[in-house]
């Protein structure tokens, strides 16, 4: 087989074990692999005055990033070497763990299902995937936030990782995987991460600027719900993040949702903008349209992605 029918049997295996599997506890998976590098390198480097921290953080992140890149252009070539079987097993794993379709659909199903048993139950289940505290939310201010995690974790979780395969193959994906993950565990705006996170913010960023405006606009188009696109330009950009503001736009305006507003983190309120024009209440089965949605835009963008490996390797 040659390299591109290896990479399109490889993205297809993923894809279906991201289907049938999504992401088992007892599993061993690199993410978190990824992550323990990140706590030991800032256990060691995020120390000293402002410039030295952000000069380390920065030294990291790009260290892990492109050891990542380079760790799993190793495994190809090792695989490549041992045989096509061996490079499309690689492929396939890489492209399974990469992705995060099934989980993001099941968390979001998780919550909505506690919802129905009682108020606490659906904000402690909440808590699981969001950073907002959720205590003294109500039913609808908890299914609204899975709404936004959803939009939002669909361009970070499906559609970017995606998007750097189609460049890079499995090594592109799995450093973006390291990027997101660095922005994930340091790259927040506080007193301990502030200037050693800063680079990895940044880089996450830049890394998600494509991706984000693709997932809102093939969430607009697979709807069919052309009059969301009026609410992701307007809308988009009016949120804290340069990115993720473009998918939860897109969400709000195809199912007339009123997403953002002031929330609390960590006891505090932080003043956010309103996104979408409705603040109509959320029923209970909802999730599965937002679900149908996610699996459109995961599987088209699994074919443009192909598309895309196939005419830079040709």
């Amino acid at each position: 087989m040659d390299v591109v029918t290896i990479a399109w049997a490889a993205l297809g295996t993923g894809y279906a074990l991201d289907l049938l599997l999504g992401d088992p506890r007892w599993l061993p998976h690199p993410i978190v692999g990824y992550g323990r590098a990140i706590r030991v390198g800032e256990r060691w480097l995020n120390r000293g005055d402002a410039r030295a921290r952000f000069v380390r953080g920065a030294v990291m992140a790009t260290v892990l990033v492109a050891g990542t890149a380079a760790l799993w252009a190793g495994l190809e070539q090792v695989a490549a070497w041992a045989g096509a079987g061996w490079l499309w097993a690689v492929g396939a794993t890489g492209v399974f763990f990469g992705l995060a379709n099934r989980t993001l659909i099941a968390e979001g199903r998780a919550v909505f299902v506690a919802l129905d048993e009682s108020l606490a139950a659906g904000r402690a289940r909440l808590a699981w995937i969001v950073g907002r505290d959720t205590a003294d939310l109500d039913a609808q201010q908890v299914r609204t936030a899975v709404a936004e995690t959803m939009a939002e974790n669909l361009s970070d979780g499906v559609v970017a990782p995606l998007f750097f395969w189609g460049i890079a193959g499995v090594p592109g994906m799995m450093a973006y995987k390291m990027v997101n993950t660095l922005d994930s565990m340091i790259g927040h705006r506080d007193a301990r991460y502030e200037f050693f996170g800063k680079w990895a913010a940044r880089l996450d960023d830049v890394a998600n600027f494509v991706p984000a405006r693709l997932t809102a606009g093939l969430m607009v188009l697979l709807s069919g719900r052309w009059g969301a696109a009026r609410i992701v330009w307007r809308d988009g950009r009016a949120h804290e993040s340069v990115n993720a503001g473009y998918p939860e736009a897109a969400m709000a305006g195809i199912f007339r949702l009123r997403c953002g507003g002031p929330t609390r983190y960590d006891g505090e309120w932080v003043e956010k903008p309103w996104i979408g024009d409705e603040a109509r209440p959320i029923g209970r089965h909802e999730i599965h349209g937002w679900a149908r949605l996610n699996q459109a835009v995961c599987f088209t963008m699994l074919l443009m992605a192909g598309g895309l490996r196939m005419w830079i390797c040709r």
